[in-house]
């Protein structure tokens, strides 16, 4: 019988491989951003395992860990927001989503 510990960390290691692999493989921006937070849900969770672990081995209960998971959420959670508004933004200036994949030629000055 596999235990809730082990559940736990094997699906924080499938939520960061997806969200590496979706950073690595999709180029759209929305797409980036959403593996993003998964990956960091991943880390999240990871996090929490590890201090549960440390806790049932006998260490006492570290409220560190907890603190730093919260103050993580916190932290992306506002870096999403901003990456969304950023990106809503490019959306209403160039109307797409992603950015040209080469810049446009500068404007030649003859004298």
């Amino acid at each position: 019988m596999i235990s809730t510990t082990t559940l736990f960390g094997l699906s924080s290691a499938v939520l960061i491989g997806l969200g590496l692999f979706g950073m690595i493989v999709d180029p759209q921006p929305l797409r980036k951003i959403l593996a993003f937070n998964l990956l960091g849900g991943g880390v999240f969770l990871l996090f929490g395992v590890i201090a549960r672990r440390g806790a049932g081995a006998g260490l006492g209960g570290d409220p560190v860990p907890q603190a730093l998971v919260i103050t993580g959420l916190v932290v992306a959670f506002a870096a999403t927001a901003l990456a969304v508004a950023l990106l809503l933004r490019l959306f209403q200036a160039t109307g797409q989503t992603a950015l040209d994949e080469a810049p446009p030629p500068a404007p030649s000055v003859d004298p």
